[in-house]
C-alpha cells in the first residue's frame, strides 16, 4: 500500500499520539495525517508537534483510506453510529478498543470495510510495545502489511486469530500493569527493610529493566536465567521458595483469567 495515503486518526490521546509517530516514522507524510479531536488546545498541541492535520470527524473519515480508531471501548458505539455514513468505503479499518470484536465493529457500521482489530500496550509510548493483531474478512496484502508495518515502529508485532485476542488483552495488554504491581510490591518490600523510598526505588526498577533486557537479548529462556542465578539454599532460592509456598503461578494464572474474562464481557 502507497504510504502517501490519507490516514484518520480518531481519538488523539495518549495512544493516538503514539500511533501518529509510529505512521510518520514508518514514511507516512505528516500533512497525510489527520486528527479528529475535540479538545482544541491537544489538536494544536499535535499540530505544532508533528505538523499533522485536524479536521471534523465527518470530513476525517470521508477521506481516509486508513481510519484508526483509538477510542475507550464504551466510546466506541457512538463513534460507529457517528461515522457509518460518512466512512470512505475503501477504507481499512484498525481498531484498538480492548473486547470489541470485529463483527462488532462491522455490523455496527453497516458496510463492506475490511476490518483490522489490534490489542496494543502501554510501552508502545516508548517504542517497546507488543501489539497483536487480527484480520478481518477483506483485508488484502497491501493493507495487512501497512498496518504491521507502522505497528513495528512502536514494538513487536504478532498475528492471531481473533479467538485468542482475549487471552492477549491477559497478557500483553494488561501486562504492564502487573509488572508495575509488582514493582510496587518489591519497593514496599525494600522499604520495611530499611532502604528509602528513593534508593528502593532505584534498586528495583534497575534490577528489573537489566533483568528484562538480559531476557530480551541472551536468547535463553526466563527458566534458565532463573536457575542460573539461584544457588542451592542460598538467598534466591529462600526468595523463591517462598514465592511457590504462596502459589505465584496460581496467583498469576487467575489474575490473568480474570482479565480475560472481562475482556470477553465488553464485547
Amino acid at each position: 500500500m502507497n504510504k502517501s495515503i490519507p490516514v484518520g486518526v480518531i481519538g488523539a490521546g495518549i495512544m493516538g499520539e503514539a500511533l501518529i509517530a509510529a505512521l510518520i516514522s514508518f514514511g507516512v507524510d505528516p500533512r497525510m495525517i489527520t486528527i479528529s479531536e475535540k479538545r482544541k488546545e491537544r489538536a494544536d498541541e499535535l499540530i505544532s508537534l508533528y505538523g499533522i492535520q485536524v479536521s471534523e470527524v465527518e470530513t476525517n473519515v470521508s477521506s481516509a483510506q486508513v481510519l484508526l480508531l483509538v477510542v475507550k471501548p464504551q466510546d466506541m458505539s457512538g463513534l460507529l453510529a457517528e461515522i457509518k455514513a460518512a466512512i470512505n468505503p475503501g477504507a481499512v479499518v484498525v481498531t484498538f478498543a480492548a473486547g470489541k470484536r470485529i463483527d462488532f465493529i462491522s455490523n455496527a457500521l453497516g458496510t463492506n470495510n475490511p476490518i483490522v482489530r489490534v490489542m496494543p500496550n502501554t510501552a508502545t509510548l516508548v517504542g517497546a510495545g507488543m501489539a497483536a493483531i487480527s484480520l478481518g474478512a477483506g483485508v488484502n496484502d497491501e493493507q495487512a502489511a501497512f498496518v504491521t508495518g507502522f505497528l513495528a515502529g512502536t514494538g513487536k508485532v504478532v498475528e492471531v486469530p481473533e479467538a485468542l485476542q482475549d487471552a492477549v488483552t491477559a497478557t500483553s495488554g494488561s501486562g504492564p500493569a502487573y509488572f508495575f504491581r509488582f514493582v510496587e510490591a518489591m519497593v514496599e518490600g525494600a522499604q520495611s527493610l530499611g532502604l528509602s523510598r528513593d534508593i528502593a526505588t532505584q534498586l528495583t526498577v534497575q534490577t528489573i529493566v537489566g533483568a528484562a533486557k538480559l531476557l530480551d537479548e541472551s536468547g535463553k529462556s526466563a527458566t534458565t536465567l532463573r536457575e542460573n542465578v539461584t544457588s542451592p539454599n542460598g538467598t534466591t532460592a529462600a526468595a523463591l521458595a517462598s514465592f511457590d509456598s504462596a502459589e505465584i503461578s496460581k496467583i498469576v494464572a487467575t489474575a490473568m483469567k480474570a482479565a480475560r474474562d472481562r475482556s470477553q464481557e465488553l464485547a
